[in-house]
């Protein structure tokens, strides 16, 4: 992971973002208040009441304000290679949520930290080869029992490559399948990858999105969530 390749863009992140998906005709909070509320849902559902979480990748916090809304007890991290990114998040959003920033391929972490690793289309920046590297560092800061979610781009959606071609922040972004994602993980040492699938009806159709729950093994949403547990050695 490389800073040089964030720290550029952090100054007109908000701007390129937002055209780039302007397709949805939503703005960019619609989709980090959606990635922080189905993982309140399944934070709720694995009985994790106040956990840890580590964002990692938080950039410039675009998720923070979702985080105090759903996780009120804001024990939450944010990890990022970028120190402007981080330095950027801190001006835009305030408070006081501890930061790291990510140096020589480790979290600056002990082990068993986290209740839960978070992380919110990110991967698709990281070189395939660091992948599996990543994955277990993120396990190694885990808790056992603890749980792994990311958030991805599908790109078997037309409509996420569209955005994603015409993105200048994501010029090097190599798409990963879930499936592809979900092997990686499980290679990494994560136990019961599976996939949630997310995103299908633009705001146009926002009616239709009550739906979406039920959709949620149907891989032609615009996003999906990857998610495993860390069932120890």
């Amino acid at each position: 992971m490389q800073s040089a390749e964030f720290d550029r863009y952090v100054a007109d992140y908000e701007r390129q973002h937002r055209e780039s998906i302007r397709l949805s005709g939503e703005g960019t909070g619609y989709f980090a208040e959606y990635k922080v509320r189905e993982l309140a849902r399944l934070a709720a559902a694995w009985g994790l009441e106040a956990p840890r979480i580590l964002d990692f990748g938080a950039g410039m916090g675009n998720s923070l304000p979702a985080f105090r809304r759903h996780f009120r007890d804001r024990r939450i991290v944010m990890a990022d290679v970028s120190a402007e990114s981080l330095r950027m998040a801190r001006s835009l959003h305030g408070g006081d949520e501890p930061q790291m920033l990510i140096r020589d391929g480790r979290l600056p972490a002990e082990d068993g930290s986290f209740d839960i690793a978070f992380t919110a289309c990110v991967f698709h920046h990281i070189p395939e080869e660091e992948h599996e590297a990543w994955l277990a560092e993120l396990r190694r800061v885990t808790a056992v029992g603890g749980h792994l979610v990311i958030f991805e781009h599908n790109p078997l959606n037309p409509l996420t490559r569209h955005a994603v071609a015409n993105c200048p922040f994501d010029e090097n972004a190599v798409l990963i399948r879930a499936g592809t994602l979900r092997s990686r993980v499980a290679q990494a040492g994560w136990s019961r990858p599976r996939t949630d699938y997310q995103l299908f009806f633009p705001a146009a159709l926002a009616k239709l999105r009550v739906l979406e729950p039920a959709l949620r093994r149907i891989a032609l949403g615009a996003q999906y969530a990857c998610h495993a547990v860390n069932a120890g050695a």
